[in-house]
């Protein structure tokens, strides 16, 4: 059922909710205007040193997109002119999955997960660049993955430092949201690593995925995607916030329910036009915190487009999208 506007766009105050609940806001904005190549899913974006912006996103070989003001965005083909061999071990057409971009010892690098719909026979790859632009990265296999005996699902990789050392939180459904540690030097799992369990469901099937970790004062943030994508305007997708003052957890909403047990504060869902919001990111802007997203556009057919808001912070630490 579609959440109806109650206010102003930029109006998202909180509502006054039962003991033990998570808060939510009454209203929710509306994404900022963008023009150009709109059309997306599970966007990551960075931007460029060299100035202006790149956008990366499942479909093609890696999808591009690229904005010299954030609001104008032209099709700039894809990362890589051919699939890596290695990708067809996990399907037939080579098709990668919600890449995630960052700029660390100065290179760009592009982590990806390659897997068929409904398995978790997947992995999740990494690839460099001087200049963080389509046709310009070396591809470095694999830095992580799961077979069916495994539970969890080795797809959505998202990357954080913390205190030194390089951490990557993956997962799609299974058990959730998981975390390995990284080796800093070649970027693939550290040799030995423990892989931590971060954020799950108690109902099945687990719906549960994407995930997003952002430090912001001594809090570390898991933003993940809840719920059904990819169903066009019956999707369901919404964006759900934790915090931990651990790196690995254990990570808790508002109310102090561990999201290992379904906890999760509802930062953004669908409104409107914009249905289905989630595979997010987030990425620094001029100083400021910007959520990138997608969402199902119902005046479109439920096309997969673009969503771009400030990601501002409360007095007491919890974020609010503007």
């Amino acid at each position: 059922m579609k959440r109806l506007r109650l206010a102003a766009p930029l109006a998202a105050a909180a509502v006054a909710l039962l003991p033990g609940t998570a808060r939510a806001d009454v209203a929710y904005p509306d994404p900022q205007p963008v023009t150009g190549q709109e059309v997306i899913h599970d966007p990551t974006v960075i931007r460029l040193k060299s100035g202006g912006y790149v956008a990366y996103s499942t479909g093609g070989v890696i999808g591009a997109r690229t904005s010299e003001d954030r609001v104008h965005w032209k099709d700039a083909g894809n990362a890589f002119a051919e699939p890596p061999s290695w990708w067809y071990e996990y399907n037939d057409t080579g098709d990668p999955w919600a890449p995630d971009i960052s700029y660390r010892a100065g290179r760009y690098w592009l982590y990806y997960a390659v897997s068929s719909w409904g398995t978790n026979h997947s992995a999740i790859g990494v690839a460099t660049s001087r200049t963080g632009l389509p046709g310009t990265w070396t591809d470095h296999g694999k830095v992580f993955s799961s077979e069916t005996t495994d539970h969890w699902n080795a797809i959505d990789p998202a990357l954080i430092e913390a205190d030194g050392r390089l951490w990557m939180a993956f997962g799609s459904y299974w058990t959730g949201i998981r975390m390995v540690e990284l080796d800093g030097t070649t970027g693939k799992a550290a040799r030995g690593a423990t892989v931590h369990h971060l954020a799950t469901r108690p109902d099945a099937p687990y719906a549960v995925e994407g995930p997003e970790i952002v430090k912001h004062g001594r809090h570390y943030y898991l933003f993940a995607s809840y719920d059904a994508c990819c169903s066009g305007v019956d999707s369901t997708y919404k964006i759900k916030v934790g915090r931990s003052t651990d790196i690995t957890g254990p990570y808790v909403d508002s109310t102090g329910r561990p999201m290992l047990e379904g906890g999760g504060d509802l930062l953004l869902e669908g409104h409107g036009r914009f249905i289905g919001t989630g595979g997010q990111s987030t990425f620094r802007d001029r100083g400021r915190d910007v959520l990138a997203y997608h969402y199902y556009d119902a005046a479109d057919d439920g096309t997969p487009k673009l969503g771009l808001n400030r990601l501002t912070w409360k007095k007491d630490g919890w974020p609010v999208v503007r």
